[in-house]
């Protein structure tokens, strides 16, 4: 079984297309899930060849076997780097992957430039906190909402 990480390839969007759309189903079952998810639109398959192409982004894949079973991407705006999601197939977890995702774009983002990163974990997904915890980032703030147009 031979694992890499590394850079997205143009034409490979349908595949980051395909482990977007299995995050976001888990997400949905979050605390906040469904929130977050009507708040940032996925992306398709046109959406993430250009995100590849575009030096601004970062835009890992994880593999075993060179078979696809992990990615990250994250952008860089100035001096922050913003991930905006990372995910590893519920197979493939614990093998350390997202934390070789992590690295890899974390290493990625320093290059050009970016001294900050930032990410969401949603309340209750305690391994994506974990990860970035593993990496010294820390919550600085907290978002909390409530519906106005019920009692509860």
């Amino acid at each position: 079984m031979i694992e890499a990480v590394r850079p997205a390839r143009s034409g490979e969007g349908v595949v980051l297309a395909a482990l977007e759309f299995e995050a976001r189903h888990v997400a949905a079952d979050h605390r906040g899930g469904p929130e977050l998810l009507a708040e940032v639109p996925s992306a398709d398959e046109s959406e993430w060849d250009r995100r590849i192409s575009d030096p601004t982004w970062v835009v890992l894949l994880a593999t075993i076997d060179e078979i696809a079973v992990g990615g990250l991407a994250g952008q860089t705006r100035g001096e922050t780097f913003e991930i905006t999601g990372v995910w590893v197939d519920e197979g493939a977890r614990e093998l350390g992957l997202g934390d070789e995702l992590l690295l890899a774009a974390l290493a990625t983002a320093r290059s050009h430039g970016a001294t900050v990163a930032e990410a969401t974990a949603l309340p209750g997904d305690r391994s994506t906190k974990n990860l970035y915890e593993r990496f010294a980032m820390k919550a600085r703030k907290l978002v909390v909402s409530r519906r106005l147009d019920t009692d509860d």
